[in-house]
């Protein structure tokens, strides 16, 4: 193993639950045109829509808000509205990066064992901006910013490492996003569950690899390193 990745949001710091908090705000101002459950499956299958136009992260979210509540009140919601599902958004933007536990004690015993990459998705802007809040940007070799996490995207990532598939070990929450891809690709991967996943990242059955583990938290990922 020459190089470990590690999946930014929900496997560094917390992402997911922003998201939900944000969510259930929707939710309550939209509650006097629909139900909650309503919403959700609105809101779910706009955001789905819409990934090939924004790919994923807060600004698409907020756009996937707005687009909701204009089919949801067949554009009747009022400007405020609107303001206050922008300002929804720009919360979100604006709030600070917290550490998943254990998160600096593993990067600093493995940053002079092995080249340490972030392999994370979503708007560059934003995941820039939250490496650098994060005050951990130091231990990477290098960050790659993916407009989708698949298998062309991590071969690409392994060509400019230099590396070979079986020399790259990616750790991340995300079965569909962060394990499988690389499982095909030929390389290793770790699953730290979270107890949050957009359900957009589900997947159905198990992963069945030699290659593969899973783990209770990040921290256990130094047992078999």
């Amino acid at each position: 193993m020459k190089v470990i990745a590690f999946d930014a949001d929900d496997t560094l710091w917390v992402n997911e639950p922003y998201y939900r908090q944000t969510e259930d705000q929707f939710y309550n101002l939209l509650s006097e045109f629909s139900s909650q459950r309503s919403l959700e499956t609105e809101l779910l299958k706009t955001e789905i829509e819409n990934l090939a136009l924004y790919g994923y992260g807060i600004k698409g979210f907020m756009l996937s808000m707005v687009e909701t509540a204009l089919k949801i009140t067949d554009n009747k919601i009022s400007g405020e509205a609107v303001e206050k599902i922008l300002a929804l958004g720009k919360q979100m933007l604006d709030q600070p990066i917290e550490l998943l536990d254990g998160v600096e004690d593993v990067l600093q015993k493995l940053k002079d064992k092995y080249r340490l990459v972030v392999a994370t998705k979503g708007d560059l802007l934003d995941q820039e901006r939250k490496l650098k809040k994060s005050g951990i940007s130091h231990y990477f070799h290098h960050v790659e910013i993916m407009s989708e996490k698949d298998e062309a995207n991590y071969q690409k990532l392994i060509r400019h490492l230099d590396i070979r598939p079986e020399e790259l070990m990616m750790v991340g929450n995300s079965l569909k996003s962060d394990i499988l891809p690389v499982l095909n690709v030929g390389g290793y991967a770790t699953h730290v569950p979270y107890h949050i996943t957009w359900a957009h990242e589900h997947i159905e059955g198990d992963v069945n690899n030699e290659r593969f583990r899973s783990v209770a938290g990040i921290s256990n990922v130094l047992a078999f390193l």
